[in-house]
Parts: C-alpha cells; sequence; structure tokens
C-alpha cells in the first residue's frame, strides 16, 4: 500500500554528478561523497558506489524495522547488528540487484531470532519497496 504526499513525514534529498563516476551529495550537506564503480566493474573502486549506499540504507533501515518487532514481541535486541549485502550482475534488459539480510541477535535463539527477522522484513520500507522487484533473501 502506498502513502500519499500528505503522509509524507520527511523528504531527503540527494543529487548525482555524473553517475557512478562522480559525486553525491544530499542538499543538507551531511553526506558529500564520491562515488567510482568498483575494481570488480571497472572502475578505480576509490570511492563508494551506490550498492553500498543501498545496502547500508537497507541496514539501518531493517534494523529499525528489527527494533519495531522486538519491541511488539518484547525480545532483547541488544548488542545486535543487521548486515546487508548488495549484490550487482547483469540480466536480461543490462543490470540487476539481489539483496542478501543477515543479522546478529546474540540475546535470542535462533527460532525467536528467524521469526523477528521475518516480521522485520514485512514491516521495513525498504523490503516493502523491493518487494517483487528483487531478490532479498534473509540468512
Amino acid at each position: 500500500m502506498s502513502i500519499q504526499q500528505t503522509d509524507v513525514l520527511y523528504t531527503a534529498v540527494a543529487t548525482a554528478e555524473n553517475g557512478r563516476d562522480g559525486r553525491v551529495a544530499t542538499d543538507d550537506g551531511r553526506l558529500d561523497v564520491v562515488v567510482n564503480p568498483p575494481k570488480e566493474m571497472g572502475g578505480s573502486g576509490e570511492g563508494t558506489n551506490p550498492e553500498q549506499l543501498f545496502a547500508a540504507g537497507y541496514s539501518a533501515c531493517f534494523q529499525g524495522a528489527l527494533g519495531v518487532v522486538a519491541r511488539q514481541e518484547r525480545a532483547d535486541l541488544s548488542g545486535s547488528t543487521v548486515t546487508a549485502k548488495v549484490g550487482i550482475g547483469r540480466n536480461d534488459d543490462g543490470f540487476g540487484i539481489i539483496v542478501e539480510i543477515s543479522a546478529t541477535i546474540p540475546n535470542t535463539d535462533t527460532d525467536t531470532a528467524r521469526a523477528l527477522l521475518e516480521k522485520a522484513h514485512q514491516v521495513c520500507p525498504y523490503s516493502k519497496a523491493t518487494r517483487g522487484n528483487i531478490s532479498v533473501t534473509l540468512v
């Protein structure tokens, strides 16, 4: 279910120059980074790249969603981490991405941790945005 413009609480604004081999910055100046293709894709690998930025955003958002469901389930998330691995490769119409999400939840048993991951995947805005568009695997 999509939101309406009147429901928006915050809008992030970023502008890129020269695409994958240039610079990207937010309008408030809090993020201003050089972007370069990774060496694996023929680039210099000196700057960050869109996949790293997406992985950073997705992992942070997913950790937030995990916190929401953990509070509902009264689960202990202290010391937990979420890692997003974003892969890029060729597909039928150019390039596509895949994502793997993993979490370490030290104070929770394996079954509870898995259930929390599944529930977080249902409420995370990044997961909702990518659902049906790219492969996202929870491990």
